[in-house]
């Protein structure tokens, strides 16, 4: 139907298609697929300690429901200059009422042609000018003294914050725990750079710890459920299985795995997952926010990733056993059940 001619036009069109369509479904293979999403609490943009099994920086997140945290801006009240006090100048102030009630009547007086101190004729002559004027220097030097005497009462208060509570002079990070618990930073000024600021994107609670560390105490049954959910996740993704996913991921990742489902659907495609094996895993960190704790791990595993045309089961792309490396974030409330809550790749 086609002439000679258009036929490599059209061919070159398909392949085109062909590798769009399997750039798109290695994007989305696997639970995480390549991409960086979901939330690790206070610490959503800090990057995780390195770990053994990640030596390199994990990479940032890329989709997240937390929203990093911004400076409050100005408010109005604090861009104005302030103009009370006792001079205040001739916007506010005692005194600079009474030296705007002095200028106001001489240029009364001028403009009525009678001279500057025509206008003050209310006070009767230029002694109660003279009068008016000593007053306001008799109160003036009152208040003044007043004032100093109060700020001398005041007691020297220290130029800084303190980090010396219950823990004597060791600093302390942005959660409110003394630094080197658990993670070997020690105590020395080098671990302040790990959490004295605690000045973090996601709310300011923590900054990235300069090593590993455990703060909840990691158990070898949170390391058994941490690999049970890498299997448990991996396979309830390649069948599709949103009730399995449920009781295993937090809603929001949930709400990108059923985004990533629909979108493989689209494509006609499906994603098998098979031959799920833990090799080494590392604890970035485990901390407490409020009632929810949460633990980082560092995984580095082996599977079989292949997408799979829905209609004849061809395999599309994939298929060859790989070794992923990934750091899984999980999240539990004080005594329940751990479940996925972020997945990052390693950079």
């Amino acid at each position: 139907m086609f002439g000679s001619r258009t036929r490599p036009i059209f061919l070159s069109l398909a392949v085109a298609s062909a590798l769009v369509l399997v750039a798109g479904d290695i994007a989305w293979s696997r639970a995480g697929g390549g991409s960086s999403a979901g939330s690790r609490g206070s610490r959503t943009y800090s990057a995780p300690a390195p770990t053994r099994t990640a030596p390199s920086t994990a990479a940032p997140m890329e989709r997240s429901m937390t929203q990093p945290a911004r400076p409050n801006a100005a408010s109005p009240a604090a861009a104005q200059p302030n103009r009370g006090g006792l001079f205040g100048g001739f916007g506010g102030g005692l005194l600079g009422g009474l030296a705007a009630g002095f200028l106001g009547a001489g240029l009364l007086g001028m403009l009525f042609g009678g001279g500057f101190m025509s206008g003050l004729g209310g006070f009767a002559s230029m002694l109660g000018l003279l009068l008016q004027i000593g007053l306001v220097a008799f109160l003036a030097m009152f208040l003044w003294r007043m004032w100093q005497g109060r700020r001398a009462q005041q007691p020297a208060m220290a130029a800084g914050p303190q980090y010396r509570e219950a823990h004597g002079d060791q600093p302390r990070n942005g959660l409110g725990m003394p630094l080197g618990l658990g993670g070997g930073t020690g105590g020395g000024p080098a671990a302040g750079l790990g959490g004295g600021l605690g000045a973090g994107l996601g709310g300011g609670l923590g900054a990235r710890p300069a090593e590993p560390s455990d703060d909840i105490g990691i158990a070898p049954q949170d390391y058994d459920a941490f690999e049970r959910l890498l299997t448990d996740v991996q396979g309830a993704y390649a069948k599709e299985d949103l009730s399995a996913l449920r009781t295993r991921v937090t809603p929001e990742m949930l709400s990108y795995f059923s985004e990533q489902f629909a979108e493989n659907a689209g494509r006609g495609v499906i994603n098998e997952i098979a031959d799920v094996k833990l090799e080494q895993g590392d604890l970035a960190e485990a901390w407490r926010e409020g009632d929810a704790e949460y633990a980082t791990v560092a995984m580095r595993y082996s599977l079989v990733d292949r997408m799979v045309d829905r209609a004849t089961g061809k395999v599309v792309s994939g298929g060859q056993p790989e070794t992923v490396t990934e750091v899984w974030t999980f999240r539990r409330p004080r005594g329940g059940a751990w479940m996925l809550s972020a997945i990052q790749q390693a950079s």
